[in-house]
């Protein structure tokens, strides 16, 4: 039984010093293996490419099977890491090397080992799934989960260990709105339930060229409905709470109903408003905006009213108000909450009947107009404390829709940033190759006080710094505000990985502690001599493969600190 509190092997098995760049060979080497370091973005393109032209089932058959064969390689390795310890480390070694290797960071929930009776049974915890975050970025949340390059993975890595066919599903995924992705795997016979055949079948090998023609018309469904999924005209997104507001919008379109706005400043509120307009009957009428925190209490009722002749000093003609020429259209007041108690009985009065008076006329005037409202003032609140009023506060929500903040949206940041950047690089005369991987991962790290209003101010920035043809990068979306990231690892002088800014593989705490007063150079390098043939078993090569030198240098030394060893 294992859990969360198992020791990082990658630092135990030293794995970090298996792997090798030689840059000057070209290759890359875990091991015996050669390694190839990829564009997560040239991998999803890939990807994306398979499901556009095989259809889902059968792109996901084959990812599958191509993760299967990934990790009965890696298998094999953690066998010759290990070599005589204990076999339940070799096991433990899977998340670990798919963590070494960029693809997730894995950790153990609870896990099952029986060598003897041949049993397993584990969940395992994704974090940072590459594959997760390419099916949101193409395609969106969807209905399935979508990491089937690394459930072949471990459903291969354990199969290998254990010479039984072990197969893993995906329980929740980051691609379809879960908070991380979880696994479960078991011997593929212990599988239950009426989809667990149809499961199994993606790791079976199958001929897919005779269905190419076949699948055509399921791939033009699934755009079809990507299309649909991600929104219409400039209002896009995938996630949640987006999909939410958008699904009571398109039941509001066509209907004359009030509709009130609610969200956060920035949340892109009037383009919403805008929305409803230009996709229901009164599309062909004008649309009217009104900034109702911008005008002062004194004229607001002239503006939304409109004024006679004389009305009051200034008034030297007559004008309509906003509601008037709105007539047959719709008429948007933005932060309706900050209006006065004069102008909220007034706006009352004209949802009730229909009719407006003009300040300083005894008259009527008969509108047609659709009226949408937003605020991000809490009404309820402000009902309470006697600065709304409560009957016009029924009034409004009628038919209430919620607008997440971007910080609830990182699922459709991707999409805005696409928009934004088709947007700017026209205004701008640029042709651009996008942004960079981690210009897109600071954004969705970013906690946007600002909401939707300052991502597009900040794409904008990006599109005007970054050169002609060049990709967008972070220094070019914040001035100084981008979050801290992790720097990794960086590659040391041995070509072993290392602490940026250390010297020879060597972190700099380690070297604070060595540097000292009485410090014996020969007396440490027999020490890690020592330790790294013991490790090794006696074996010089893979000694030398520990300490990040030729074998030809440690044959050297060992001879010349004979007498020490």
């Amino acid at each position: 039984m294992h859990d969360n509190n198992e020791p990082d092997l990658l630092d135990r098995f030293a794995l970090r010093n298996h792997l090798r760049f030689c840059t000057e060979e070209g290759r890359i080497w875990l091991q015996e293996n050669r390694m190839l370091l990829l564009h997560a973005r040239a991998l999803g393109a890939l990807r994306r490419e398979l499901l556009n032209s095989l259809g889902q089932e059968r792109a996901r058959a084959l990812l599958v099977r191509m993760g299967f064969v990934s990790g009965q390689q890696d298998a094999e390795l953690a066998k010759r890491l290990v070599g005589d310890g204990a076999l339940e480390d070799v096991f433990l070694l899977g998340p670990q090397l798919h963590r070494l290797e960029g693809l997730v960071r894995a950790s153990t929930l609870h896990s099952e080992l029986d060598l003897k009776r041949g049993h397993f049974h584990g969940t395992f915890r994704w974090d940072n799934s590459w594959e997760a975050e390419a099916q949101l970025q193409d395609f969106g949340l969807g209905d399935e989960p979508a990491c089937w390059t690394m459930i072949g993975y471990a459903s291969g890595y354990v199969t290998q260990f254990m010479n039984r066919f072990v197969v893993f599903r995906e329980t929740q995924c980051v691609s379809r709105g879960d908070p991380c992705c979880v696994i479960e795997g078991k011997a593929a016979d212990e599988w239950e339930g009426e989809d667990a055949e149809a499961h199994i079948r993606y790791f079976e090998p199958e001929s897919i060229v005779g269905e190419l023609m076949a699948l055509q018309e399921q791939v033009s469904q699934l755009r079809a409905s990507l299309g649909e999924q991600r929104g219409r005209g400039n209002l896009i997104g995938v996630s949640q709470g987006f999909r939410a507001a958008f699904d009571l919008m398109q039941k509001a379109a066509d209907n004359p109903i009030t509709v009130l706005l609610l969200g956060e400043t920035g949340v892109g509120k009037e383009m919403f408003a805008r929305w409803l307009h230009d996709n229901g009957p009164r599309q062909l009428k004008p649309f009217v905006a009104v900034n109702c925190a911008a005008l002062p209490n004194e004229l607001i009722e002239s503006e939304l009213f409109g004024v006679e002749r004389g009305a009051f000093t200034g008034a030297q003609q007559s004008r309509p108000g906003r509601f008037e020429r709105a007539h047959g259209g719709t008429l948007f007041l933005d932060e309706i909450g900050d209006i006065s108690p004069a102008a909220q009985a007034k706006l009352l009065r004209v949802l009730q009947t229909g009719e407006i008076e003009r300040l300083g006329d005894h008259g009527t005037r008969t509108v047609d107009v659709r009226l949408v409202a937003a605020t991000n003032v809490d009404l309820r609140r402000a009902v309470k404390e006697g600065r709304f009023r409560a009957d016009l506060y029924y009034r409004l929500n009628t038919y209430p829709v919620v607008i997440p903040p971007l910080r609830e949206r990182l699922a459709d940041i991707p999409l805005l940033v696409e928009l934004f950047v088709e947007k700017y690089a026209a205004i701008y005369q640029k042709r651009l190759a996008g942004l960079t991987d981690r210009a897109l991962q600071s954004l969705q790290a970013y906690d946007w006080p600002g909401n939707i209003r300052e991502l597009e101010n900040m794409v904008e920035r990006g599109v005007l710094l970054v050169p002609q043809g060049g990709f967008i990068e972070a220094s070019h979306l914040f001035a100084g505000l981008e979050p801290t990231a992790d720097e990794g690892e960086a590659i040391g002088s041995s070509g072993s990985l290392c602490a940026p800014g250390s010297e020879a593989g060597m972190d700099a705490d380690v070297l604070d502690r060595l540097l000292v007063p009485g410090f014996d150079l020969e007396q440490h390098e027999r020490a890690l001599m020592r330790a790294a043939l013991t490790r090794a078993r006696g074996n010089v090569s893979e000694a030398a493969r520990l300490l990040g030198v030729t074998r030809r240098q440690i044959a050297y030394r060992l001879k010349d600190l004979e007498a020490g060893l």
